[in-house]
């Protein structure tokens, strides 16, 4: 399976769980939405109960009241109370409740009707009666004593009020019940939310501790790999049975060092055979200038007294060519072996080394050299004794003032120096100053002035052989600054 895949997997099923995690707290929040709905209407329904219950004593002083002194205000007590409870009784029945609850409000609601019915409204009737003659009188006083005698309008009332304490009494126990049930919901939720979400966090850390060391394993034995490679190790190959990117990469790889050991087996031969022709030529081409500068010497020496002066002339020409070809041979060799060749690291006094540098040119009795305080590096020290020569050398050989300077200091860098020389000589223009690190490109015309071209070419090319660059300012008549820089490590 690809990485990807189980990337895609992992997060699919933690997506998964915390879904699943939100469902159930959703549904939570639901409940207690419902909860908290009914809470309100139970609270509505035990407080008119309590309300009704209220109205009844109400109802019974009210009624005991107006039979004892006929005052209005008893009747209108008792009236509103009964009214007030009939639309309780009305708003109860719509609300919501369970079939026992329905059961005794029906039975509170007959009782009700009974005990109004029978004893009171007919009570509070004969008494309004009672004021118009002696028989309505007499009526209301057997009706009196016939209803209260009994004690059947007191059982009544005591049932009604009874029927009501049961019915608070159920409602709060349903309440209970309900806080209980919610409360049991609510651990239950958290306790399954916690352990969804340590679920998805335990698999989420399991994926990424999966899949990194699936990575990082692989990835490193591709670093080593490519480590090998970089310091010339080209026939290391990685062994990856996955099926998966990385294993494509790891293929990718192999072909890679495959065909880069290929190539630079080819790069060393043809190097080899470069060398190898380098030196065959250079053997080949000087045998026979060494064999024409004889015969020059022979000529003149046998015939010395008969040649003209114009022959002489073409003589010193002809050795004058002879020399410049043997520099050529030299100096493409040395460009040749620039790069290649293995030069151990050492302490170098560049102060030390400039004044070599200077003590080997020839004719520099005249010229004023300026040198700076340099650093000392740790470096190749023929490499840098090769640059400071052809350059301070160049400085100087190209320099026709009557007064030659040179100028050699340097400027600390962060991680390299940068190193000048400096002259007061003719001069480069701007569109030769590429052209002068090129091999055998020279600005003076070889019959005038000698030189092979091939110095400013070694120059460049060891610089960047050391990955660093080099650089010239120049005008004509204003002189030639010639920068390079050099790592420090």
């Amino acid at each position: 399976m690809k990485i990807s895949h189980y990337i895609f997997l992992g997060f699919v099923s933690i997506l998964v769980l915390f879904s699943f995690t939100t469902f159930v707290n959703f549904s939570l929040s639901n409940a207690v939405t419902e909860n908290n709905a009914y809470f309100t209407a139970s609270t509505n329904l035990v407080r008119n109960s309590s309300r009704f219950q209220r109205n009844v004593l109400t109802m019974v002083n009210g009624l005991r009241g107006y039979l004892l002194t006929g005052e209005r205000s008893f009747v209108e007590a008792y009236d509103t109370s009964n009214i007030e409870n009939g639309l309780i009784l009305q708003e109860m029945s719509t609300m919501r409740m369970d079939s026992a609850q329905l059961s005794m409000l029906k039975e509170i609601t007959e009782l009700n009707e009974q005990w109004t019915a029978e004893y009171t409204d007919p009570l509070k009737h004969a008494k309004m009666s009672a004021s118009i003659s002696r028989h309505h009188l007499d009526t209301f006083n057997i009706l009196y004593r016939e209803k209260f005698t009994s004690g059947h309008e007191r059982a009544i009332q005591t049932a009604l009020q009874e029927k009501f304490k049961q019915f608070s009494a159920y409602e709060y126990d349903r309440r209970d019940a309900r806080k209980e049930e919610l409360a049991a919901s609510v651990v239950n939720t958290n306790i399954l939310s916690l352990m969804l979400i340590s679920a998805s966090i335990v698999l989420g850390l399991f994926i990424i501790i999966y899949v990194t060391h699936k990575i990082s394993r692989r990835i490193k034995v591709m670093t080593d790999l490519a480590n090998s490679i970089a310091g010339g190790n080209y026939d290391v190959t990685i062994h990856d049975t996955g099926s998966d990117e990385l294993s494509s990469l790891g293929a990718t790889l192999n072909h890679m060092t495959e065909e880069l050991s290929r190539h630079i087996s080819l790069l060393k031969r043809s190097n080899e055979e470069l060398d190898q022709f380098a030196h065959i030529v250079s053997h080949d081409l000087k045998a026979p200038l060494r064999g024409i500068s004889n015969v020059v010497s022979w000529i003149e020496e046998d015939h010395e007294k008969e040649l003209s002066p114009k022959v002489y002339e073409y003589m010193e020409l002809i050795k004058g060519r002879i020399t410049r070809a043997e520099n050529l041979i030299e100096g493409l060799l040395s460009y040749a072996r620039a790069d290649r060749e293995a030069i151990e690291k050492e302490e170098v006094v560049l102060n030390n080394l400039v004044r070599e540098v200077i003590d080997s040119l020839p004719d520099t009795s005249h010229v004023t050299v300026e040198i700076a305080d340099l650093p000392v590096l740790h470096g190749e020290k023929l490499w840098l004794f090769q640059i400071f020569s052809n350059l301070i050398g160049n400085a100087i050989k190209h320099n026709e003032r009557p007064d030659p300077a040179v100028k050699v200091y340097y400027e600390d860098r962060s991680d390299h120096y940068e190193f000048f020389i400096a002259d007061n000589g003719n001069g480069i223009e701007k569109h030769y100053q590429k052209r002068i690190f090129t091999i055998f490109q020279t600005l003076k015309d070889r019959d005038s002035f000698e030189s092979t071209g091939v110095g400013l070419a070694i120059v460049k090319k060891i610089i960047e052989t050391k990955k660093q660059h080099i650089n010239v300012v120049s005008a004509p008549s204003k002189g030639s600054v010639f920068s390079f820089t050099w790592s420090k490590e």
